[in-house]
């Protein structure tokens, strides 16, 4: 009798066990995929620093920007070394004070050079002294640790060269980083290595 007792408590604490077990499997999530969390429309955010786009025949100057963007920065301390994620806004400014600038492509590219997003499906057209801001927020892990922006931008020359750059914001271990990211024009440098030939008459 005294051994039955035993055989039924141990399969009482089995079966007890093996629930829990079960229980808890249910309740823990899946490995977590790469976050994407969908930005917000800049366009309806900034409707007021926007304008009509002008005639393509109009705009007889275009350039490119380059902005290097920190979304996961490697902290290093004594002993450890950790990997700070930052939100980024990167930001559009319109320095002309009389004409629109025309912003034709603005591509989110990650650490190994591939695209990830694309922001503008179309042109669009700040107005003067006009700025629009494009976030990636710090749950966005797609960029990796050395992302970049890429700013196309055109206008009716003369105008003033636009103002780009990223603005890197975290926390950690109750602690506040932020920085600045300027953007760069793309020039070509170097000499072609066809020919050139100039004329005079």
């Amino acid at each position: 009798m005294a051994h039955a007792a035993s055989v039924m408590r141990i399969g009482l604490a089995a079966a007890v066990l093996a629930g829990a077990c079960a229980l808890a499997r249910a309740q823990t999530p899946a490995a977590a995929a790469p976050t994407h969390v969908a930005p917000s429309d800049f366009r309806t955010l900034f409707k007021d620093s926007l304008t009509d786009v002008p005639e393509p025949n109009d705009l007889s100057i275009r350039g490119t920007i380059y902005v290097p963007a920190y979304s996961r920065v490697h902290g290093a301390t004594s002993n450890d070394l950790k990997l700070l994620r930052f939100s980024t806004t990167l930001r559009i400014d319109n320095t002309s004070a009389t004409k629109p600038l025309v912003i034709e492509r603005v591509e989110y590219y990650d650490t190994a050079g591939n695209l990830v997003q694309s922001y503008v499906k179309e042109p669009i057209a700040l107005r003067p002294f006009g700025s629009i801001e494009v976030i990636v927020p710090a749950e966005d892990e797609r960029g990796g640790v050395a992302a970049n922006f890429i700013v196309a931008w055109a206008g009716s020359g003369p105008i003033a060269e636009p103002m780009v750059e990223a603005v890197m914001i975290g926390a950690q271990d109750s602690i506040s980083y932020s920085f600045v990211s300027p953007g760069r024009p793309i020039r070509q440098v170097g000499r072609s290595a066809w020919p050139q030939f100039r004329f005079r008459f």
